[in-house]
């Protein structure tokens, strides 16, 4: 993927964020200048995946700053509009994480604050960079042997995803650029398709070999023996390894556990949420129904029928092989939990 193009953008005035509901048919910038604005792309998933809309919420301590100057709000009125940023998609933890982070230079006025923000940005391309290494390192000494590996993903966790270069697909990128990668499943993740509009769409942009699959075939693909490990992102962690990622993630590391074989999450220390002891305090977004109920507009159920429409399921611990972070991977069904030893 090129280097130049990136999920968020400061443009000096505003956000410039791939509005990635148009991929892949469109690659088109959305300006954003306002918290308004902004509220709207994360909730409506113009940027999305778990460090991007971190990073997004963190210039958004910015633009709730620029706006205020321009209308001439109160601090409480600047403080108000922050908070709406930070609150836009319960789920994943990172938004909350750097917003705060952000608003500990809110005194200091708004070149403070986008030095920050700019920080949390340029920390999260380098931290993915690492992880993309461990996660590769890891995998080829415990299942790589001489032969290139075949990696089953969920969701999209590439530079769409975050401030640049990916979790769990830089891990794939990592062991590609190694010479050390045969082929991707990449789930298609309903239900807006981030697996076969997003995943694919960088899939392409790197030249790696890949299918396109429903997710109802991810566990029979894994049990055929057609997979070697899995890794997807995660939108939060538990201080006990559960992970709440993409609704569907669950049933691949059921599958990956009858297999035998590995499941790892990948994602940036600032996903693990210490205050959250176990998945079930996870709160999981609902979606609005019609997301499953319709196609394209047309409504594909009968009328009386109800969606549910999760955004997200809980993966528990004891599922996941390994979780691979910037600081090196922790093997969480081994017993190497977070809240023991990642934020010490």
């Amino acid at each position: 993927m090129p280097q130049e193009l990136r999920a968020v953008e400061w443009t000096g005035s505003g956000l410039a964020l791939i509005d990635q509901t148009l991929l892949p048919q469109r690659t088109e910038l959305r300006s954003v200048h306002d918290v308004d604005a902004l509220v709207d792309a994360i909730q409506r998933l113009v940027v999305r995946g778990a460090p991007a809309i971190g990073a997004a919420g963190g210039y958004g301590v910015a633009l709730a700053l620029i706006e205020g100057q321009r209308k001439g709000w109160s601090e409480a009125e600047v403080r108000a509009a922050v908070a709406r940023v930070r609150e836009a998609r319960p789920t994943a933890v990172n938004l909350m994480v750097c917003v705060d982070r952000v608003m500990t230079r809110f005194e200091e006025g708004l070149d403070a604050v986008l030095e920050e923000a700019a920080a949390v940005q340029r920390e999260d391309v380098a931290a993915n960079r690492a992880m993309g290494a461990f996660g590769a390192d890891w995998l080829l000494e415990r299942v790589g042997g001489d032969r290139p590996l075949r990696i089953l993903t969920h969701c999209n966790t590439g530079a769409l995803a975050t401030a640049g270069w990916g979790t769990a697909l830089g891990v794939v990128r990592e062991l590609h650029a190694r010479g050390r990668l045969e082929v991707v499943y990449a789930d298609e993740t309903r239900p807006l398709l981030q697996g076969s509009r997003l995943t694919a769409w960088e899939l392409v942009q790197e030249g790696i070999p890949h299918h396109v699959q429903v997710d109802g075939a991810a566990a029979g693909t894994i049990l055929r023996g057609e997979v070697d490990a899995a890794i997807v992102g995660a939108d939060r962690i538990a201080a006990n390894g559960d992970t709440a990622n993409k609704v569907g993630t669950v049933g691949v590391a059921l599958a990956c556990a009858d297999a035998g074989i590995p499941f790892l999450v990948a994602a940036p220390t600032t996903t693990v949420d210490l205050a959250t002891k176990t998945g079930d305090d996870i709160h999981i977004e609902l979606r609005a129904e019609e997301e499953v109920l319709e196609w394209a507009g047309v409504r594909t159920a009968p009328a009386e029928s109800r969606g549910h429409n999760p955004a997200f399921d809980v993966t528990p611990g004891r599922l996941i092989t390994g979780l691979v972070t910037e600081r090196g991977v922790l093997e969480i069904s081994a017993g190497e939990l977070p809240g023991d030893r990642l934020k010490q």
